[in-house]
């Protein structure tokens, strides 16, 4: 077992609309962005593209990396679990025209996949907490620095 699991994660933007994953689980309805652990033998810009068609059933270019998170437990009141984990943000196109939806074999809990405005990107629960990162890196059209969890707003 490695000390932190490494993550990749697609960050899809178009006509000002961000593409979400939605879940309802124990937590109540959240979103994700369509993303998941680097498997064996897989870049992390691999598993970017693997990780969308797996939960959004659409092919993407992976253009740039976005931003680092690092969910790092025993900082963060182990508020996702016990695995330390990294996860890479890559800014990815959407390609082929494919229209996203929920995969025929989708992750447990997940409900549905969303375009959702950024302008209203705030009134849905995001995990991680980074609304505001995406909105600069959108506004700024420049990658952002390093993410720590326990520096971002908790939900209560």
């Amino acid at each position: 077992m490695y000390p932190i699991r490494v993550r990749s994660s697609a960050l899809i933007i178009e006509n000002e609309s961000i593409l979400l994953v939605e879940f309802h689980d124990e937590n109540g309805l959240h979103y994700n962005l369509p993303g998941g652990g680097v498997e064996p033998f897989e870049t992390v810009m691999e598993a970017a593209k693997r990780e969308a068609k797996e939960e959004a059933s659409i092919d993407v270019d992976v253009t740039s990396l976005a931003f680092v998170y690092e969910y790092a437990p025993q900082h963060a009141e182990a508020r996702y679990g016990e695995t330390h984990s990294l996860t890479l943000f890559f800014d990815c196109k959407r390609k082929g025209g494919g229209t996203p939806k929920m995969s025929p074999s989708p992750d447990p809990n997940q409900t549905d996949v969303k375009w959702i405005p950024l302008d209203q990107l705030d009134q849905v629960v995001l995990y991680p907490n980074i609304h505001e990162h995406i909105k600069s890196y959108v506004r700024l059209s420049a990658p952002l620095s390093f993410i720590e969890e326990e520096k971002l707003p908790v939900y209560r």
